[in-house]
């Protein structure tokens, strides 16, 4: 189903979403994804991929194992990345996106499809 196409002067393409219920309702959505390295950890998951946490190491330079156990924590109890603990010695880990995290993936695209096309924006003087 096509989503209705927004009139000139519609604030939302959703009929009876106030401004003060999309600002609240953005700003949660923000709050999940608040953290230096979550969108980092996002992008990596993003096309159905499972990781264990050394390959989130070897693909984020940087972040320190504590600081990458805790934004995926977060994430995780967020209900954004599952976390799968295999029963080997020594113990298997392995992190994907549930299908709430995957939703995500066309909003973050539309997001930085916005900042490519705001960057190369003229900035008027203040």
């Amino acid at each position: 189903m096509a989503k209705a196409k927004k009139k000139p002067n519609q604030k939302s393409v959703y009929p009876g979403i106030t401004p003060r219920i999309a600002s609240a309702g953005v700003q949660a959505a923000l709050k999940v994804l608040e953290g230096r390295w979550k969108l980092t950890i996002l992008f990596e998951l993003f096309g159905k991929r499972t990781l264990r946490f050394s390959e989130f190491e070897r693909a984020i330079p940087g972040i320190t194992q504590k600081m990458l156990i805790q934004q995926l924590r977060d994430l995780e109890r967020d209900g954004i990345v599952q976390r799968t603990v295999h029963p080997v010695v020594p113990p298997k880990v392995e992190y994907r996106l549930t299908p709430g995290g995957e939703e995500l993936c066309p909003a973050l695209d539309e997001l930085l499809y916005w900042a490519q096309r705001w960057k190369g924006q003229p900035r008027s003087a203040a």
